[in-house]
């Protein structure tokens, strides 16, 4: 007896059909994915483009308008009584000290500025010297002044100490100019910053500065 294995014509047809309908969703899937997938890639490229042109501008900006600190330079320092024979009793000491400001588009605001001079990192005088001021950029202002009377402090002890020095050829002093300062950019100001500049400069037995310490830049700190 022989067995039919002739699969029915309408289940095939409903296989059909079946794969059909599978490959369509199968493949409108696949479509759905790779567009999702574009455009995720296409949000992802911009935001990153607009991060790097924020990071590029602001970096420019940063440049720009990072503040520069003052720049000091010691344009002269003398100790006349130290050729006149005079003595300590009409010692005197004369300086002019610049302070620039280098910055393009930033100001500088000055609290009263106060010099002090050294010898051997001891204080042999100091005064106020300038009253609260604000410089433009690119602008310089000097720093004068003479210690004498009152205003300098001087012992016999250091007098002889100074005098033993320029017989070996240099007296080596500092001059410690110090300010608070702030720095204005276009309306905004910052907050305070107490400044420093440390300049040292000697004079040679004839009492005047050396010419190695002349117009030489001061380090400056905040503290």
């Amino acid at each position: 007896m022989r067995t039919d294995n002739r699969i029915p014509i309408q289940s095939t047809t409903e296989n059909r059909t079946m794969r059909r309908h599978h490959t369509a969703r199968y493949y409108a899937h696949r479509v759905k994915e790779s567009l999702t997938t574009r455009v995720s890639k296409l949000i992802c490229t911009i935001v990153l483009a607009l991060l790097f042109l924020v990071g590029i501008i602001s970096f420019i900006l940063w440049l720009s308008l990072r503040p520069h600190r003052p720049r000091f330079h010691v344009e002269d320092f003398s100790i006349p009584a130290l050729t006149q024979g005079s003595g300590l009793e009409n010692a005197q000491i004369i300086y002019n000290v610049t302070a620039r400001n280098s910055n393009q588009n930033i100001g500088v605001y000055y609290d009263s500025v106060q010099v002090t001079v050294y010898y051997q990192d001891q204080s042999i005088g100091g005064s106020p010297v300038l009253s609260s001021f604000y410089q433009e950029p690119k602008n310089t202002t000097i720093v004068a002044g003479t210690l004498s009377g009152d205003t300098l402090k001087l012992t016999n002890e250091r007098w002889q100490q100074i005098m033993a020095d320029r017989a070996g050829g240099q007296v080596v002093f500092r001059i410690d100019v110090v300010s608070v300062i702030r720095f204005k950019i276009s309306s905004w100001d910052s907050k305070h910053h107490k400044m420093h500049a440390d300049c040292p400069v000697g004079v040679g037995p004839d009492g005047f500065i050396l010419p190695i310490y002349k117009d030489k830049r001061c380090p400056v700190y905040f503290s």
